[in-house]
């Protein structure tokens, strides 16, 4: 499941979870951008035996890593958005701190 929300963060840039569920994914996506910045073939094949999609990582290296590169920490943010309807759940958005919105960014130009 980590796997997975990992390679949507690193995707999408942004998804909707639960609040502990977003907390736990953060760590793993810093490490993923962390490696990213990097850049090396050992950290590329890191990357690769976690993500294990190949569009994505190339993302991570070629986009992603570059521009985090003068940011020591602190890729991500999460942003609480009360609870969910049916059970009552904590939810958050976790994106990524250079995150635009597309609609946004399109008013912006």
């Amino acid at each position: 499941m980590v796997r997975n929300m990992v390679t949507s963060v690193l995707g999408e840039e942004r998804i909707v979870t639960t609040t502990p569920k977003a907390k736990e994914v953060r760590k793993v996506v810093d490490k993923m951008i962390t490696l990213g910045k990097r850049g090396d073939l050992h950290a590329r094949r890191q990357a690769l035996s976690f993500i294990q999609d190949k569009n994505v990582v190339a993302k991570l290296f070629n986009e992603l890593g570059p521009e985090y590169a003068d940011r020591n920490g602190g890729y991500t943010r999460i942003i609480q958005t009360g609870n969910r309807r049916g059970d009552c759940a904590a939810m958050a958005i976790l994106e990524l701190t250079n995150y635009q919105d597309k609609l946004q960014a399109e008013d912006d130009n």
